[in-house]
């Protein structure tokens, strides 16, 4: 028996208690609604797509081609729009797909301060309400997605098509949802380790199951992609990862998923020098990274901090802002410290921020990490920070430069012109883009992809265009020309705006509430039929 068969049993045996108030009451509709509200709450949502992280995870360590993807999404219509365009393409399925939510997006796109830096200054409050927004729409996407199947399942009834009934039942019964995991981005835990628990509970409640934390400093937090950066030490950074575990087993999400992110690799500064217990634990490596000169006691000036190493004592270097300096070059080091103690602390994936994207400098950090932590896996961010076409151009250059071939029909510098596109050198440097993603997970154990800010320059792209053309010659066809008729020809469904914001599922409704009464929109002089 269906999920739905049992529902409308259900509903029929409530409706037989409840004797002749209830006589207009189609257990069948009642039945639909369940089905097309499948997720109750935010914690529903949260159980559910932590198992299947869990499982992927799983997969993804026994099979490293079936790692994961994801692309930023700063509204819930965008995370909604590429959900339906994942089943549509790939068969129905989203298998291995996320959503990302990014603290940079949020700060630039959704606080109520209009556009900011990518530095916690915006509401803290707007993340989890993102999240909510998210799975309002993918929840909506599936409500809409089952209302067209019942309409098409009465369609079949009444032409008494039996072979159709049976195959929009069994596509009912075995419905796809459109929710799936959503990377959410806690970004430096907004304060101190309370109010890392308290913004996290709001985000586990709003149906997040995976968690990104990053080790800098909460409040002077920067963009992983811009200077500035100042990280804390190991013991300031785990009890966070702490308060994320405690508030996900606080809310019943025990398979919730933490994801530690270190920004060191391009971070040159700390706020604190490490307390230190004994020789060689995490303070006294952290500290063993500072730039530091040996002095006597004599040497010392007024207002100085110093330190004993080794039986020596030593200074820091000390900025004008009271912040201290690591040695240069020590990025790797402390990118594969910080993972490894990460790992211990209790986060399950880890992320590395690189400066340019490159599959040998990514695999060569976590080749350190797994001679720990075999099991080590990396969430990376394809960012859009990178010049990807400049960087693999200027890498396939370095790479032939090395292996003794001409490249002397090539500027370096100026590889990013648009004279070099149709060249062998062009070709080669697009096809490791296209494979980035599949070489990093293989030979850096990246179980998961994603672009930070991808929706931003899409929506950016595409309304310059649209601008252009319907401001200018094209007039009217900028748009029919430019979005409509590609809508209908790539079978986009919000070329059906009113159906995508529900008009038909509140038709539905009307139906089930008034019967033959019903006032419906969906009738014979809508102009959506013109696209039937």
């Amino acid at each position: 028996m269906s999920t739905l068969d049992a529902d409308i049993q259900a509903v029929a045996s409530l409706k037989e208690q409840a004797g002749s108030s209830w006589d207009a009451i189609n257990p069948e509709s009642a039945a639909r609604m369940r089905a097309q509200n499948k997720f109750k709450t935010g914690l529903d949502i949260a159980k559910y797509t932590a198992d299947i992280m869990r499982a992927d995870m799983a997969a993804f360590d026994k099979d490293k081609t079936k790692y994961t993807q994801s692309l930023g999404c700063w509204h819930g219509f965008i995370g909604q729009q590429k959900m339906i365009s994942i089943k549509k393409h790939f068969n129905g399925k989203t298998d291995r797909r996320y959503l990302y939510l990014s603290g940079w997006m949020v700060a630039a796109l959704r606080s109520s301060f209009g556009p900011l830096p990518d530095q916690s200054m915006h509401e803290k409050t707007v993340v989890a309400d993102l999240v909510r927004e998210l799975y309002t729409f993918l929840r909506q996407a599936d409500a809409r997605e089952l209302g067209g199947l019942f309409r098409a399942l009465d369609a079949a009834r009444e032409a008494g098509d039996k072979a159709e009934e049976a195959k929009i039942q069994d596509q009912i019964d075995n419905h796809v949802t459109h929710v799936v995991p959503i990377v959410a981005d806690i970004d430096a835990g907004f304060g101190n380790a309370e109010a890392t628990y308290l913004m996290a509970k709001q985000m586990i409640e709003a149906g997040a199951c995976c968690l990104q934390i990053e080790n800098q400093v909460a409040d002077e937090k920067q963009c992983g992609h811009q200077d500035g950066k100042v990280t804390v030490p190991h013991a300031d950074f785990h009890t966070k990862l702490r308060a994320l575990r405690y508030a996900f087993l606080e809310l019943g999400v025990d398979n919730g998923v933490i994801v530690a992110r270190t920004d060191s690799e391009g971070a040159g500064l700390t706020k604190e020098i490490a307390v230190v217990k004994q020789p060689g634990d995490q303070g006294d490596v952290y500290n063993s990274f500072l730039d530091v000169e040996e002095i006597d006691v004599a040497d010392m000036a007024e207002g100085d901090v110093c330190f004993n190493r080794n039986g020596k004592l030593v200074r820091p270097k000390r900025l004008p802002s009271g912040l201290y300096q690591f040695r240069e070059g020590t990025g790797h080091e402390r990118c594969v410290f910080d993972c490894i103690e990460a790992i211990n602390a209790g986060a399950d994936l880890l992320w590395i921020e690189t400066a340019v994207p490159t599959v040998h400098e990514i695999k060569g950090m976590m080749d350190e990490v797994r001679k720990v932590h075999p099991d080590a896996k990396l969430v990376y961010n394809n960012s859009p920070s990178f010049n990807w076409t400049l960087n693999f151009r200027q890498q396939t250059f370095d790479t032939w430069t090395a292996e003794g071939k001409d490249v002397s029909a090539y500027d370096r510098a100026n590889l990013m012109s648009a004279e070099y596109d149709e060249t062998e050198l062009a070709a080669v440097a697009d096809a490791r883009i296209k494979t980035f993603q599949a070489d990093t997970a293989r030979e850096a154990n990246v179980f998961h992809h994603l672009i930070t800010l991808p929706t931003y320059h899409t929506a950016a792209l595409s309304t310059d265009n649209l601008a252009k053309e319907y401001f200018g010659e094209q007039g009217m066809l900028g748009y029919v020309a430019g979005v409509q008729r590609k809508e209908i020809r790539q079978g986009i469904a919000c070329v059906k705006h009113q159906n995508m914001s529900g008009s038909d599922m509140g038709d539905d409704h009307k139906e089930y509430y008034a019967g033959e009464l019903a006032l419906k929109a969906g009738g014979a002089k809508n102009t959506s039929n013109q696209f039937n």
